[in-house]
């Protein structure tokens, strides 16, 4: 009990030292709004080795001239040969593949007799960038192969109509995918910043080694430096949530006791990280340096702004450590397919071994440096 008073007042000492400071309530309160609506608005992406998987039904001559065409371009990897129909959806649930081109039985047959001949391409509509990009994609290699079907037979129109159908984002709308994956980018950079120099602070100022000589245990410090930017963290997630709904109206279709737990694991692995920066930095200028250096390659390596299976194989192995992967997939399969926690569960595991060993490895690092 004496130690839970301890730690309360650490807690209360540490969220009035970034509240009544005016700069730390301006870092807190107003850079996710701004960066909110910046990548709302003017994020855009690239793309290339497009994953898609195909439905033949025609297995037509005709219809493998089309697909050598797309497995030629150099952009599309085609990854599965579908069997049954029902298989699209698991295939695209799962992210096996951002497309799926389906050709139906009478593709040939319609071709031959000069009438038009449809193919459906039901793209992943979660990453609206990738897919409209895709797409347009499919619609220039339709385009050649049009012209090059006519020339060879004598036609005048079009002999292919593709038709396309977005799940989850219908309108491919970019902020669809980029403000919920915002969720996760933006409190990674304030908890590590927050509590990086929380504790170079005290060290840069002779504060800390008064804080040694209390009754407080290293433990009881570390958990009263993680608390305040939990909190904190809390806060943002719902400030960029709120902007999300409520500014750019993008429709909510899971719930909130689902995205939660996942973000709280995340940002107890984020205040970890930080506080291993922190353990090793000596004065506030170290401790935002450190934080810098720690936050971009996790960053870049999210998958927010480049799919993680756009890069190198040894690349992917080494996301599979970087917390921020694992919150953006959360992120976005509540918001836009409410996924369950059954369905979140693979995401969830992995974060909360990350943030045991960082919260592990700062207390440990930071009990080293204390003998």
């Amino acid at each position: 009990m004496e130690s839970l008073r301890r730690i309360a007042a650490l807690i209360w000492k540490e969220l009035l030292a970034i509240l009544k400071d005016p700069r730390s309530r301006f870092v807190v309160l107003i850079p996710p709004l701004l960066q909110g609506l910046v990548f709302g608005y003017a994020a855009t992406y690239d793309l290339n080795r497009v994953r898609y998987a195909v439905y033949d039904q025609d297995r037509s001559d005709a219809s493998r001239q089309f697909l050598a065409m797309i497995d030629g371009s150099g952009t599309f990897r085609r990854i599965a040969n579908l069997g049954d129909q029902r298989e699209i959806k698991s295939i695209i649930d799962d992210r096996q593949a951002i497309l799926v081109v389906q050709i139906g039985s009478d593709f040939e047959r319609r071709l031959l007799t000069g009438q038009p001949a449809d193919v459906q391409v039901i793209a992943d509509g979660r990453n609206s960038n990738t897919a409209g990009t895709a797409l347009n994609y499919i619609a220039t290699i339709t385009d050649a192969f049009n012209s090059r079907w006519r020339s060879a037979k004598g036609l005048t129109s079009p002999p292919v109509e593709p038709s396309a159908r977005a799940w989850f984002n219908p309108n491919l709308e970019t902020r669809w995918f980029m403000i919920p994956g915002l969720i996760g980018m933006l409190t990674l950079v304030q908890m590590i910043v927050i509590t990086a120099m929380s504790v170079a602070r005290e060290r840069e100022q002779g504060t800390f080694d008064q804080l040694l000589v209390t009754p407080f245990r290293p433990i009881e410090i570390m958990i009263g430096k993680s608390a305040p930017s939990v909190l904190i963290g809390l806060v943002q997630v719902t400030m960029v949530l709120a902007l999300a709904i409520f500014w750019f109206r993008i429709p909510f279709q899971g719930s909130l006791l689902n995205l939660y737990p996942g973000v709280l694991l995340f940002l107890v692995a984020a205040v970890g990280i930080g506080l291993m920066v922190s353990s090793v930095a000596g004065t506030m200028q170290q401790a935002l340096l450190g934080s810098f250096l720690t936050i971009t390659p996790l960053a870049m390596l999210s998958g927010l702004n480049t799919p993680i299976s756009n890069m190198p194989a040894g690349i992917q192995y080494v996301t599979l450590i970087n917390p921020l992967r694992y919150v953006i997939v959360i992120a976005h399969k509540v918001f836009l397919e409410g996924a369950s926690l059954r369905y979140i569960f693979p995401e969830m595991w992995p974060l909360a071994l990350i943030a045991a060993f960082t919260l592990s490895f700062a207390v440990w690092m930071f009990h080293r440096r204390l003998m």
